[in-house]
């Protein structure tokens, strides 16, 4: 294989989805493809650190200090160019990327999701506040989905969905590790994967 698809991946938090990329990249679970670039929009996230002990490049690019959504977008479009990025990765990015961003990177934007959409998914569920939703409504299998990103949040096509059962004394906390270790960090390595192969074979 002479080529592998360029990788970076977006987050905001504690990076435990892309230490699951890096993990199966280290099993060579992801041959096609290989995370070149990790980019956080919060100061001090330790999804950096992650990075920087697996020594992939890192940086911070913070909305604020960019003076707002468009200048945010236009450096970000900058360092992946610079990066010669072939897939973004969205684990745990907080970030809402407008259409301007999604459209020049149709079908090489990835993201999971911490439930079976269309359930519990779109504007302001996120982290937590997902599988509280879902432990409110009483329902009793949740999941995660990986799905192409667009400019309507959570709404792209579908790649992969994995369900997990809901047990009796769950807590979001416990439900939200279960869903991650379950669900999340076995069908986003996969999906990367996948879009890296189809991505390198177009090429």
């Amino acid at each position: 294989m002479n080529r592998k698809a360029r990788i970076a991946v977006l987050v905001s938090g504690g990076g435990t989805n892309l230490q699951a990329i890096m993990d199966a990249a280290g099993r060579g679970e992801i041959p096609h493809g290989e995370i070149t670039l990790v980019i956080s929009d919060r100061a001090g996230a330790y999804a950096l650190e992650r990075a920087e002990t697996a020594g992939i490049p890192s940086m911070e690019i913070n909305k604020k200090a960019c003076g707002g959504q468009q200048p945010f977008e236009e450096k970000l479009i900058r360092v992946l160019e610079e990066n010669r990025t072939d897939l973004i990765v969205l684990a745990g990015f907080l970030s809402i990327l407008t259409e301007r961003f999604t459209a020049r990177y149709p079908r090489r934007i990835i993201n999971v999701h911490p439930s079976l959409i269309p359930s519990f998914c779109g504007a302001g569920y996120y982290g937590l506040k997902v599988h509280r939703a879902a432990l409110n409504r009483g329902v009793k299998v949740t999941g995660a989905t990986v799905h192409f990103v667009n400019e309507i949040p959570d709404g792209g096509e579908i790649i992969a969905q994995k369900a997990v059962d809901i047990l009796p004394g769950d807590t979001p906390e416990i439900l939200q590790r279960r869903v991650m270790e379950q669900a999340e960090w076995v069908i986003l390595p996969q999906s990367v994967e996948k879009v890296c192969r189809q991505t390198v074979a177009s090429c």
